[in-house]
């Protein structure tokens, strides 16, 4: 079974072109040149297809891709605990 990064990482490679190669734990969203619409449609695709909700507020720009998997998994451990 994948983790969440490396889902996370090829929804970006997968839905918004995003080279393999620049993904990497420690690359903020900034550094990739992505902004606080790209987080949005990201996350309305990762609720997609997790079928989970997550909330809009779980990254930002500034954020990690690691730090993002991180949050984006505790949000779905919580809504398989409920």
């Amino acid at each position: 079974m994948a983790t969440m990064y490396d889902t996370l990482a090829d929804l970006m490679v997968e839905h918004f072109q995003v080279e393999r190669a620049e993904i990497r734990p420690d690359v903020t969203f900034e550094d990739l040149e992505m902004d606080s619409l790209f987080l949005v449609e990201l996350l309305i695709v990762v609720q997609k297809e997790l079928g989970v909700a997550i909330g809009d507020d779980t990254a930002t720009p500034r954020d990690t891709i690691g730090r993002a998997a991180e949050a984006i998994e505790e949000q779905v451990a919580a809504a398989s605990a409920s």
